[in-house]
C-alpha cells in the first residue's frame, strides 16, 4: 500500500469512513474542525447519514438515537465540547449502547485556546459525565497509530457496549504526516439482541438509562461494571521502546510519549540507561506491566502537557517503591524534547526519595523560574 500526506484530523475521518461508520452527528469547534467538515461531503457522497447539529448537547442526543440501532455512529469534538456533551455521554454510558468519541484537545480550563493540550485525561478517562462508568480511551500518539485505532474503537465499542474515545490533541489532529489507510470495509449492520431495529415478529426492545427501581438500577451498574472489568483484562495496549537495560524509564502517552521518546533517543547517545513507556490504552490503564517495571526501574519520569493527570495512575502502581518524577507543561504549550532531557540528566544525578511527591516538587521548580 502506498503512503500518503495527510492531515490528522481528515485522516481519522476517513480511517472512520473506511471502519463502516454509518452516522456522523458533530458540531465545529477548533481544533478539531476537519474531522466534521469532512464527513459532511465524505459521508453523504457514500449515502450515509451526516448531520451538523445545533449544538454538542444536541449532537450527542442524536449519537445516542443512532446508537440505540446498533449501527456503528460516531462524534468528535474538542475539550469544551466534550464538556457539554457529558450528560449524553453517561445516558450513553447506561443505556449499554456503543458509540465512538474523538477528542482533540486543547488548552483550557474554560475557553481556554485552540492549543495542544492533555488536560482532558481525568474527564475522558474518569467517567466525566455523572454516574458509575469507564469508557474505553485510546491514546495514539501519531496520525498512522490514530488511523490504525479507528476501526478497533468502534469493535470495542461494540463488543463491550461502551463508548470508546480516541484521545488525541491538537498538534495530532492539525499536523500533516505520511500515512497509510486501511482498506475500504463494507458497511454490515448486525443484528443485535439488544438493538432497537423494528420490532416486527419479535418481542420488542426497549433501551433506556432511567431505572427508578434501586435494586434494578444496581443490578444494571454490576453489568456494566462487568463488561468493564473484562475490558481490564483483555484490552490493555501499550508500546515500549529501549527497556531492555533502562535504569530510567520515561512514561508519557500521546504527544508527550511521542517527544519523549526523541529525548529518550537523544539521552541514550549520551550514554545515559533510559526507556520509554508509553501507555495506548490509557483507560484501562496498564497498571501491572508499570508494576512489574518497577523490579528493573531505579526512577520514574512522568511527562505530560497537563498537571500531572496520568502521573496519578502510574503512582498507584509504583506505590512508593521507587522515587518518582513529574514535568509538565500547561495551557497548550508544547515542550521540546532537550526538556525531557534536562529532566532525566536532573532524575538521575537526584533522584529523591520514593514518597517525594512528584507534582508538589515540579509546582516548586516552576514557580521558581
Amino acid at each position: 500500500m502506498r503512503r500518503e500526506m495527510w492531515k490528522g484530523n481528515e485522516a481519522i475521518a476517513e480511517a472512520g469512513v473506511r471502519a463502516g461508520v454509518e452516522a456522523y452527528f458533530g458540531y465545529p469547534i477548533t481544533p478539531q474542525n476537519e474531522v466534521l467538515e469532512y464527513m459532511s461531503h465524505r459521508l453523504p457522497e457514500l449515502k450515509r447519514a451526516f448531520v451538523q447539529a445545533e449544538s454538542e448537547p444536541a449532537a450527542i442526543n442524536m449519537v445516542y438515537g443512532a446508537a440505540c440501532t446498533g449501527a456503528r455512529v460516531m462524534t468528535s469534538s474538542s475539550s469544551p465540547g466534550i464538556s457539554l456533551m457529558q450528560e449524553g455521554l453517561s445516558y450513553i454510558a447506561g443505556t449499554e449502547v456503543p458509540m465512538v468519541l474523538v477528542n482533540v484537545m486543547r488548552g483550557g480550563p474554560g475557553l481556554g485556546n485552540i492549543a495542544p493540550s492533555q488536560g482532558d485525561y481525568n474527564q475522558i478517562c474518569k467517567g466525566g459525565g455523572h454516574g458509575d462508568y469507564h469508557p474505553i480511551v485510546l491514546a495514539p500518539a501519531s496520525i498512522q497509530e490514530a488511523v490504525d485505532l479507528m476501526p478497533v474503537a468502534f469493535e470495542l465499542a461494540h463488543k463491550y457496549r461502551n463508548i470508546c474515545c480516541i484521545l488525541i490533541d491538537g498538534s495530532i489532529g492539525q499536523m500533516m504526516e505520511p500515512i497509510q489507510l486501511p482498506e475500504m470495509q463494507p458497511v454490515v449492520r448486525k443484528e443485535y439482541d439488544w438493538a432497537v431495529s423494528g420490532a416486527k415478529g419479535r418481542k420488542r426492545h426497549v433501551l433506556t438509562s432511567i431505572y427508578l427501581d434501586v435494586p434494578t438500577e444496581e443490578k444494571i451498574n454490576l453489568r456494566i461494571l462487568g463488561r468493564w472489568r473484562e475490558a481490564q483484562a483483555n484490552e490493555i495496549r501499550f508500546k515500549e521502546y529501549f527497556l531492555e537495560d533502562a535504569e530510567t524509564i520515561v512514561i508519557g502517552f500521546g504527544t508527550a510519549g511521542r517527544i519523549a521518546l526523541s529525548a529518550v533517543r537523544a539521552a541514550r547517545a549520551l550514554g545515559i540507561k533510559v526507556g520509554l513507556f508509553r501507555p495506548i490504552s490509557v483507560n484501562p490503564f496498564p497498571y501491572k506491566r508499570v508494576e512489574e517495571l518497577c523490579k528493573q526501574a531505579q526512577s520514574f519520569l512522568v511527562v505530560e502537557m497537563n498537571t500531572g493527570q496520568m502521573l496519578k495512575d502510574v503512582q498507584v502502581s509504583v506505590r512508593n517503591r521507587v522515587p518518582v518524577r513529574f514535568y509538565g507543561r500547561l495551557g497548550g504549550v508544547m515542550p521540546f524534547p532537550d526538556e525531557f532531557v534536562h529532566e532525566i540528566q536532573e532524575m538521575i544525578k537526584n533522584p529523591g526519595k520514593p514518597e517525594d511527591d512528584p507534582a508538589d516538587l515540579w509546582y516548586q521548580r516552576m514557580i521558581a523560574r
